[in-house]
C-alpha cells in the first residue's frame, strides 16, 4: 500500500534527472573532511543515515570554491583542488546505493572570512568592517580590517572558481548543485545592498547587484552542461534594516530565474551583528515551526513556474505535505529534524508517523561545529557513531541478560530501548508517577512545543518498549535492598540530579519556596508576586511563563549583567522572545539570595554588600542542578561493578538531555 502522503513522496523530473520525493537534506557542515578539505570515509559514514532513510536529495553545508580565501569552519570541503573528486566519489556512490542524489552546497563566505584564518584580508564587494571583524579585532588585540574591494579581475577569477567547482562536482558523479547566494555570504554581499556599495557594472541598482549572481550561474552552466540542476539559495529577507528585504528579493529573482532550476527560499543572515540574525535561517526552540515558509509561498505566488525549495523549522513531513499540497513550495528542506531522525522519510512512507523522534532545536548539533567537533544529536545517538554502526543497527549481544534501568527520565528510556534492542531483559525503576524525568518540567511552558513533542514520544518509546517486554515499575524508589534481591547481571544508573538548594540560607525550606519546574508543574502553589532565584535557562522560562499570565515577578541573579556581546546563545534568545512578546517581568543581577521571608526575599548587591528586599508570595529557585551522588553511591555495588552503568546528570555532573542519551545509548553497546 502506497503512503498518505501522497505529495511529498510524489516524483518529479528536472532536466531529465529523476528526483524520488520532494524531501532534501538542508545542508549541514558535520565537521568531517580532512584537514585539506577532502572527503573522508567518515564523512561519507555519517551522511550514510539520511540516504538510508529516503530524502531524495543530500546537501553538505559551505564547501569553499576555495579555502586559501574562503575558510570560516576548521574541516570543510575545498573545491578548488582536482584531488577532490575522487573522494568524492565516495560520497556520490553512497548516495546511489539508496536512490538518492548526492550535492554540496558550494560558497565564498567573503568579508565572513577572518584574517587569522588566511593570512590576509578577505575578499568582499566593497571595503566593510562587521560586527565580527570588530569583535575579532579586539579579541586578537589588533586594528579592524576591512575586506578587500574585488576587482574585475579577482570577479572573473571567482565566477571561474564557481564553475570549476560544480564541474568537479559533475565528475564525481553528482548532477546536482547548491549556490549558497544568502546569508550573508560573498553572492549576498554583492547583491544586498548591505554590503555592495560599488559605482561599477555590479553595484547600483537590483539589476546590476544580480549580475555577479548570474555570472556565477551562468559559469555552473558553462561547465556542467545541460543535464545538471542548479539550486540557488537566497536569503528572502536579511532583516537588518540595511539589508536586502522581500519586496526586492522579488525582483532579484526575477533578473535569476532563468539562469537557475530550483530557488531555495531562506532568511536572515549568516553571524555578522552578534549573531542578531542568525535565528532567522536557524531557528531556536522559542520561535514558530515552519518559520520561512511564508516566503516560498509569496515566491510561488509572483512567479508560478519556478520551483521552489523552502528551508526553516519544517519540523515533520506533516508540515512538508501541507506546505506542497497547498503549492506554497516544490521541494522542503529539513536538517535537524532528519538529524533527530534520519528514518523520517522511510517511517511516514510505511504510514507510522508516531514513531518519528521529534527535534528540541536544542542546537546542541550546531554548537559542536564551533568547537570544532564533529556534529552529532543531542537526542538521536546513532548519529554519534556511524563509522561503528553504519547501517544504524544495534547489534545483539553475545549473552542474554537481566538488567535493571534505574530512573525514567530521557536516559533511562533509551538505556531500555537499547538494552532491549540488544536482546537483553529490561526491568525499569522510576520513582515517581510519570515517565520523562526532567524534560516533564521543561515542557510545562507554552512556547516550549518541541519539549511537548519530544516528551510524547518518550512516553510513545516506553510503551512500546513494555510491548517488547520490558517491566516499568513506577512510584517505585529502587534501593539498593531492591537490586540485591534481584540479583541483576548489569544495572545502568540513570537518577539524574536534583535542583540546588541553598541550605545555609534562612527560610529556604518555607511553604511558599519551591524548585520552578515543580512549581510549573502544578506541585507547588504561585501567588501574584514571585521572585525567581537563578537568571538561567530554567528560571528565564519561568519568568517568561508567569509574566505572560500577568503576575509580578522579579529574577535575581548574584552573576553580574553579562555583556551582551558574549551572552550565552540561550539568555539572548530568551530575552529577545521577552521583548518580542513584550513580556513583563524584571532582572536584577548582583544579587546574592541571604534570607527569604514571609513576605519577601532578602538579598546582598554583591559590589556594595547593600541588602535589599523584594517583596514576594512566591519564591522559586533556578539554581541549577546537582548529580545525585549519593543515590549513585548506594546502588553502584548491586552487581559486579563492572557491570554497572552511571549515565546523564549523576556521571560527574549535571549536564544536558544530550549527555543522558548518548551515554545511555553508549554504555548499554557494551551489556
Amino acid at each position: 500500500m502506497r503512503s498518505k502522503y501522497s505529495h511529498v513522496f510524489e516524483p518529479i523530473r528536472i532536466r531529465g534527472i529523476d528526483f524520488k520525493n520532494r524531501i532534501t537534506l538542508a545542508p549541514p557542515s558535520p565537521n568531517l573532511a580532512s584537514e585539506d578539505g577532502l572527503v573522508t570515509h567518515d564523512f561519507v559514514n555519517w551522511f550514510r543515515m539520511f540516504a538510508r532513510g529516503g530524502v531524495c536529495t543530500l546537501y553538505v553545508g559551505n564547501c569553499s570554491i576555495d579555502i586559501t580565501e574562503s575558510k570560516d569552519e576548521a574541516f570543510q570541503l575545498n573545491m578548488n583542488q582536482d584531488r577532490a573528486v575522487l573522494p568524492m566519489t565516495w560520497f556520490a556512490d553512497m548516495c546511489k546505493q539508496y536512490g538518492c542524489h548526492a550535492s554540496l552546497e558550494i560558497c565564498h563566505n567573503g568579508e565572513n572570512t577572518r584574517f587569522e584564518t588566511v593570512g590576509h584580508a578577505p575578499f568582499s564587494a566593497s571595503p566593510y568592517i562587521s560586527e565580527n571583524e570588530k569583535v575579532a579585532a579586539m579579541i586578537h588585540h589588533r586594528d579592524p580590517i576591512p575586506s578587500i574591494e574585488m576587482t574585475k579581475e579577482k570577479i572573473d577569477e571567482t565566477v571561474e572558481k564557481f564553475g570549476m567547482a560544480a564541474e568537479r562536482m559533475k565528475r564525481a558523479g553528482m548532477d546536482i548543485v547548491l549556490v549558497h547566494g544568502g546569508h550573508g555570504n560573498l553572492i549576498s554581499q554583492f547583491t544586498s545592498p548591505l554590503y555592495n556599495k560599488r559605482t561599477d557594472e555590479y553595484g547600483g541598482d537590483t539589476k546590476a547587484r544580480a549580475r555577479f549572481a548570474i555570472e556565477v550561474c551562468d559559469s555552473i552552466r558553462r561547465h556542467c552542461g545541460e543535464d545538471f540542476v542548479i539550486e540557488f539559495r537566497i536569503s528572502a529577507d536579511e532583516i537588518a534594516p540595511e539589508g536586502m528585504h522581500f519586496d526586492e528579493t522579488l525582483e532579484l529573482i526575477g533578473y535569476l530565474k532563468d539562469h537557475i532550476d530550483i530557488l531555495h527560499v531562506s532568511a536572515g543572515l549568516h553571524s555578522d551583528f552578534n549573531m542578531k540574525y542568525f535565528n532567522n535561517w536557524c531557528q531556536n526552540y522559542l520561535t514558530d515551526h515552519c518559520f520561512n515558509v511564508h516566503f516560498a509561498r509569496d515566491v510561488k505566488k509572483r512567479y508560478p513556474d519556478l520551483l521552489v525549495n523552502t528551508v526553516g523549522s519544517i519540523m515533520s513531513i506533516d508540515y512538508a505535505e501541507e506546505i506542497i499540497a497547498n503549492g506554497w513550495a516544490d521541494f522542503v528542506s529539513m536538517c535537524r529534524p532528519l538529524m533527530a531522525d534520519p528514518d523520517m522519510p522511510r517511517k511516514y512512507a510505511e504510514n507510522r508517523p508516531e514513531d518519528r523522534r521529534p527535534c528540541l532545536r536544542c542546537n546542541t548539533c550546531m554548537k559542536h561545529l564551533f568547537i570544532p567537533k564533529p556534529i552529532y544529536c543531542a537526542i538521536n545517538p546513532i548519529s554519534a557513531m556511524t563509522n561503528e554502526l553504519q547501517d544504524g543497527l544495534v547489534p545483539k549481544a553475545p549473552v542474554k541478560k537481566r538488567v535493571a534501568v534505574v530512573g525514567g527520565g530521557p536516559g533511562g528510556i533509551q538505556a531500555m530501548q537499547t538494552l532491549l534492542d540488544r536482546g537483553h531483559d529490561v526491568t525499569l525503576y522510576e520513582k515517581s508517577g510519570q515517565l520523562g524525568g526532567n524534560v516533564a518540567g521543561a515542557a510545562v511552558p507554552p512556547f516550549k512545543v518541541d519539549a511537548k513533542d519530544y516528551l510524547k514520544w518518550l512516553l510513545h518509546t516506553a510503551k512500546q518498549c513494555e510491548e517488547r517486554g520490558a517491566v516499568i515499575k513506577m512510584n517505585t524508589a529502587c534501593t539498593k535492598d531492591i537490586l540485591d534481591q534481584e540479583n541483576y547481571d548489569a544495572v545502568v544508573i540513570a537518577v539524574g540530579g536534583e535542583p540546588i538548594v541553598p541550605e545555609s540560607v534562612p527560610g529556604i525550606h518555607k511553604p511558599h519556596v519551591s524548585w520552578a519546574p515543580d512549581a510549573e508543574l502544578g506541585k507547588a502553589p504561585v501567588g501574584e508576586e514571585i521572585v525567581i532565584v537563578g537568571a538561567g535557562q530554567v528560571g528565564l522560562e519561568a519568568a517568561m511563563d508567569y509574566g505572560k499570565l500577568g503576575k509580578k515577578v522579579t529574577v535575581i541573579d548574584m552573576m553580574e549583567q553579562p555583556d551582551p556581546r558574549f551572552i550565552a546563545l540561550s539568555t539572548r534568545d530568551l530575552l529577545k522572545k521577552k521583548a518580542e512578546d513584550q513580556i513583563e517581568f524584571d532582572i536584577v543581577y548582583g544579587m546574592a539570595l541571604q534570607e527569604v521571608k514571609d513576605d519577601c526575599v532578602v538579598a546582598k548587591d554583591t559590589k556594595t554588600g547593600e541588602l535589599k528586599e523584594f517583596k514576594a508570595d512566591t519564591v522559586l529557585h533556578a539554581m541549577g542542578i546537582r548529580p545525585n551522588f549519593e543515590l549513585v553511591d548506594e546502588l553502584r555495588h548491586s552487581c559486579a561493578e563492572t557491570s554497572v552503568a552511571i549515565v546523564g546528570d549523576c556521571n560527574n555532573k549535571a549536564g544536558t538531555i544530550s549527555e543522558a542519551v548518548n551515554q545511555a545509548f553508549q554504555a548499554c553497546l557494551h551489556i
